[in-house]
């Protein structure tokens, strides 16, 4: 059994002082106790669930702020998508797993605990798979063990280049599968399920794949199917060409929607498919600081009744507040106000979009995971309340200036299943993983 004592900590029911946190040896929260003395429990400030991370593309890390120079052509998210591809003919399978590991890392250190990996690069640059069909995969895997990172790995399904059934175009190439041989991939991948990894299905887009491969993703049981959806304008129309319905509207229409489904970006929703999705109970995986990058556009916060979670997509950024603090702002300029994402009874915007993206985030995931309550595992994030930004502060202003406020550091230690992995803001396998990515990048750059 490991202890932990919080002098605050949020709690389901809300901000509670002197926690006493008990996790058994499989990292599973077994009791907590309020008002507790500290006793021999390691003693910890301010403490917050961990959050989240619903949707990565881990490789895209070696990438992150090398596509910004202006192309020949006006700029888009589709120009930017031919420069991620002359990345992924750079890569292979050690390469991509030490940027992963970075990737992973980083998140750690800035108060994700758990990953949604959206992996859809699945052989090498000509197509021709690897000796193990899933050794991407695995090297996602091996990546979570080195960072000790959740992970819910969702192997994508990507077939097409075009709705439906168009021929992908080359770049594609190390994305493709059929779905049997996607289906047989992912019935290997299951037996390496355990309390730190889950999977999922990720049909990439209805760009990508076809109603019968939804079907069959639909008729499995339990595991959660994540998907992008409506991210651009470009996608929208080429749907409403091909089979006279806007993206969102002909999932509705099919049956492809509900609880175990998750969204991605969803940044281009009218008022029908707002309450419809929203209704079904699927979650909206939002990745602000991506979407703002490939100028996506911006997601209709205040109509959204339903459920959402945040990502980090690209890796233009990789820290959960800074995402919240995208979304709010986004918000802000839009309508011109301020305190967009509040009410009269959760009048913090920090925590309102904390819980939410805690929420959802934890539905996406298909882990026990989202919240300090027994039967979760024990994932933890302790903010630094002695950093400037924080002095004086508690409880909801605290999370307000962790989200809202200027400066770094404020995240103190991380752990996930009760294991401590950051320690004074740093991860305690920094060296050797960031020595690992430097050697990768030099090769990917060379």
């Amino acid at each position: 059994m490991v202890v932990f004592w919080a002098k605050q900590a949020l709690l389901p029911s809300g901000w509670e002082s002197d926690v006493r946190i008990e996790a058994d040896a499989a990292g599973t929260i077994t009791a907590l106790h309020t008002g507790s003395p500290p006793g021999a429990a390691r003693r910890l400030g301010l403490v917050v669930p961990g959050m989240p991370n619903l949707h990565s593309h881990s490789f895209q890390r070696a990438m992150a702020g090398r596509a910004e120079r202006r192309s020949a052509t006006r700029d888009s998210f589709w120009t930017w998508r031919e420069a991620m591809y002359a990345v992924v003919a750079r890569m292979n399978p050690d390469r991509a797993e030490a940027v992963a590991a970075q990737m992973q890392m980083e998140c750690l250190e800035r108060g994700y605990t758990h990953l949604c990996e959206f992996h859809y690069l699945h052989h090498s640059a000509d197509g021709t798979p690897y000796a193990t069909r899933e050794e991407m995969g695995l090297r996602q895997i091996a990546a979570s063990g080195s960072t000790g990172m959740g992970l819910t790995l969702l192997p994508s399904l990507y077939r097409h280049g075009g709705i439906f059934a168009a021929d992908p175009v080359p770049g594609q190439r190390p994305f493709l599968n059929d779905l049997d041989v996607y289906m047989a991939m992912m019935a290997d991948l299951r037996r390496h399920t355990g309390p730190l990894l889950a999977l999922g299905f990720a049909p990439h887009s209805l760009r990508a794949v076809t109603p019968e491969m939804l079907a069959a993703m639909a008729a499995e049981p339990a595991l959660p199917i994540h998907m992008h959806l409506a991210e651009q304008q470009r996608e929208v129309a080429e749907c409403e060409a091909a089979t006279g319905q806007r993206p969102a509207a002909w999932m509705l229409a099919h049956g492809f929607a509900g609880p175990r489904w998750v969204f991605i970006h969803s940044t281009h929703l009218d008022d029908a498919e707002v309450v419809g999705l929203a209704a079904s109970g699927a979650v909206a995986g939002l990745c602000p600081q991506t979407e703002a990058s490939l100028g996506d556009g911006i997601f209709r916060l205040p109509e959204w009744r339903g459920r959402l979670g945040i990502g980090s997509d690209s890796q233009v950024c990789l820290d959960p507040a800074q995402e919240l603090r995208q979304l709010e702002t986004s918000q802000r300029l839009k309508l011109e106000a301020r305190a967009v994402a509040t009410s009269e009874a959760s009048p913090h915007p920090g925590r309102l979009l904390f819980d939410a993206a805690l929420a959802g985030g934890a539905q996406a995931s298909g882990a026990a995971i989202g919240g300090l309550a027994p039967g979760l595992r024990c994932d933890w994030v302790e903010l630094d309340t002695t950093n400037p930004d924080l002095l004086g502060l508690s409880g909801d202003a605290a999370l307000d200036a962790w989200v809202f406020g200027p400066g770094r550091g404020v995240v103190k230690s991380v752990a996930v299943a009760g294991r401590v992995l950051v320690e004074s803001g740093q991860h305690i396998h920094a060296r050797h993983i960031r020595e690992g990515y430097i050697k990768a990048m030099r090769e990917i750059w060379a």
